[in-house]
């Protein structure tokens, strides 16, 4: 009988879960996980709702950002939406800070970083 390895998370990690006070099934950042790697709790970008984690929660598995358009300072983006950064990756949008400042989830972390400035001339 092959014995199946339990994966192990890390903080910062992307999973899919179910999120209650969103109504649907969304990426979810690790918060919090056990001594063996397992997760405890996680937060929901979007509505910033934090939630145990139970083993098996339905339909959990890793959850890299779809591959969205280069990043581009100028651009306008709004939150849902899929970009990639030249150096951080792929990543998604989580929320519109001010006019011109976004949250940004990549695979390391969540970062901030401007759209919607026009290129000086």
């Amino acid at each position: 009988m092959e014995k199946l390895e339990k994966q192990t998370y890390t903080v910062g990690e992307r999973v899919e879960k179910f999120c209650a006070p969103c109504g649907e099934e969304r990426g979810h950042v690790v918060a919090s996980i056990t001594k063996r790697g397992q997760i405890a709790r996680v937060s929901c970008p979007q509505c910033g709702t934090r939630s145990t984690f139970k083993n098996g929660d339905a339909g959990v598995r890793r959850s890299p950002a779809k591959a969205g358009a280069p990043y581009d300072r100028a651009r306008t983006y709004r939150a849902g939406q899929s970009l990639t950064h030249p150096v951080f990756g792929e990543g998604e949008v989580t929320a519109v800070i001010e006019p011109q400042k976004i949250d940004v989830l990549f695979p390391d972390r969540m970062r901030r970083l401007i759209h919607a400035r026009p290129q000086q001339g």
